[in-house]
């Protein structure tokens, strides 16, 4: 039987001038809506007890089995208005679908499709004052995710889990604007190896990425980007962002998942689009060596990283220890701008959508 997350009304929701002044200036995920979205999981009955109702605090338990064995996923995605002041969601589906994944590798219990679906709309149309207008690309950001509500201490698949919806409006995710970021690429820690956790959407990939974060930042970069765990040879992903390399012919070049690198929908959204860009698209392994040559020769003339949160973001330098910075020649180039400024055009509702990946919640 599908969940109907039935409303229950906040008691004393945010007063209209409160939502306009955060709405105002929003930062990224420093305040959140009046209501969220619940259901809980249970051994032998399945998911019951949904509801979206007052965001509230949870109560865990000493022995909460999350806070031991770190037993949970989520999924991160947006809510854009229109001009017209209508709300639409960019393909949810592979959110869905993704959480489904990750679930499976957690060892936790899978929420349909047409559920996790159900939710985000409820909590969307429940809070739709607190969606922004598209100016300064503001968005009303949205965390599905799932944990381990059992208190036990013992290494197995908890048999009560949670599932929540969240939701915070955002501005950009880089308040500075559109600039070229800094990236340091290490060698010294991995993010995930074959067989581990690397393609869900966990906590702990990137609980294990900020000691590496830490690392870029003390060397003056925004990111950091991880090599294989096993050779530090090839290119994976950035802490929270896929990446794209553009030739001087054109063409992206990306790593495939292949079970260590998180499918972000950004990225497989901007493979679909490529071609109507007059871009190549080229999913491959791509060594660290290639990188490094590319970018001297001239070869390499453009790199982005890629997000939900961030969107595209273009990349103007790599840093490595012991090596002289990388120098993209084209720090803001013209085709991740153009792919970018595409991909805000569908989702603020600006562009044709040949796609069918909008859709209208309210």
């Amino acid at each position: 039987m599908s969940l109907a997350f039935p409303v229950v009304d906040h008691p004393s929701p945010a007063l209209a001038a409160a939502i306009e002044e955060r709405l105002a200036d929003p930062g990224f995920g420093r305040y959140f809506t009046d209501h969220m979205a619940l259901a809980t999981w249970h051994q032998g009955s399945g998911w019951g007890e949904d509801s979206t109702g007052p965001y509230t605090p949870f109560a865990v338990d000493p022995a909460g089995a999350v806070l031991h064995y770190a037993q949970e996923v989520f999924e991160g995605l947006k809510a854009y208005r229109h001009s017209d002041g209508s709300v639409w969601l960019f393909r949810p589906e592979m959110n869905a679908r993704r959480l489904i994944r990750s679930a499976e590798r957690l060892g936790l219990p899978t929420l349909p499709e047409e559920d996790f679906l159900t939710s985000v709309r409820s909590v969307v149309t429940a809070d739709q004052r607190w969606v922004p207008n598209g100016e300064g690309e503001k968005s009303l950001y949205l965390r599905p995710f799932m944990f381990a509500d059992e208190n036990f201490l013992g290494v197995r698949s908890a048999e009560r889990v949670r599932y929540a919806v969240i939701a915070s409006p955002v501005g950009p995710y880089f308040p500075s604007g559109v600039k070229p970021v800094d990236i340091w690429v290490t060698t010294t820690y991995s993010r995930a190896g074959t067989g581990g956790t690397g393609a869900a959407k966990c906590g702990g990939n990137y609980a294990s990425s900020l000691v590496a974060q830490k690392e870029a930042y003390e060397h003056g970069c925004g990111q950091v980007l991880f090599t294989d765990a096993a050779t530090h040879t090839w290119l994976e992903e950035l802490g929270g962002m896929n990446i794209f390399l553009v030739t001087g012919e054109g063409k992206l070049l990306t790593p495939p998942t292949s079970g260590t690198i998180l499918d972000g929908i950004t990225r497989d959204s901007i493979l679909t689009i490529a071609p109507e860009l007059g871009l190549g698209a080229e999913v491959r392994p791509v060594a660290l060596d290639e990188l490094v040559d590319g970018v001297a020769s001239g070869r390499i003339v453009e790199a982005f990283a890629c997000g939900t949160a961030a969107v595209v973001t273009p990349i103007g330098r790599f840093h490595q220890e012991g090596a002289d910075p990388l120098f993209l020649t084209q720090q803001q180039g013209t085709a991740t701008m153009a792919i970018r400024n595409r991909l805000l055009d569908i989702q603020y509702g600006r562009g044709d959508d040949a796609y069918g990946w909008r859709h209208r919640v309210c």
